[in-house]
């Protein structure tokens, strides 16, 4: 397992905030259950942001901007743990896209995902958007709909 600290010392630019985007938020989640914790706790990860300009897409096509991200992420890392491996970066001009596999756990419920995240910046390398694309294992087939034999004529 490649971890984000194993490849960000060689990293530069766009790629390094991004690298840095995910090493900040290994560390606030960490640090959600510490009393205090608060929406203002997520200052680190603002330093990346353009938070005037900000617009994050999450997996389920939620869109935030950057208060409504920190109200999110607040009371999802108070009751979260998480970490990631790093798996690939790739830089172009205003973007760069990285992938990661995911896991968490929150009470009894834990998983284990590969993400693809897309980061756009702005002209003074703050980051404006990050979209995130999910792999998950299938739910168990018990708890999926029978669609055998959906859509054939009568």
């Amino acid at each position: 397992m490649t971890t984000i600290d194993d490849v960000i010392g060689g990293t530069t630019g766009r790629s390094r905030a991004v690298l840095e985007y995910s090493q900040t938020m290994r560390r606030l989640v960490k640090s959600a259950k510490d009393p205090g914790f608060s929406v203002e706790s997520w200052a680190p990860l603002a330093e990346l942001i353009d938070v005037e300009a900000f617009v994050r897409i999450g997996p389920f096509k939620e869109v935030m901007n950057w208060t409504e991200y920190t109200e999110f992420l607040t009371n999802w890392a108070k009751s979260s743990d998480w970490d990631c491996s790093f798996k690939r970066l790739t830089e172009t001009a205003d973007v760069a896209f990285l992938e990661l596999e995911e896991s968490s756990r929150i009470g009894d419920f834990s998983s284990v995902v590969n993400t693809a995240s897309v980061y756009e910046f702005n002209a003074d390398d703050k980051i404006t958007y990050v979209a995130v694309y999910l792999q998950m294992q299938l739910p168990d087939p018990a708890a999926m709909p029978d669609v055998q034999g959906a859509g054939e004529a009568e």
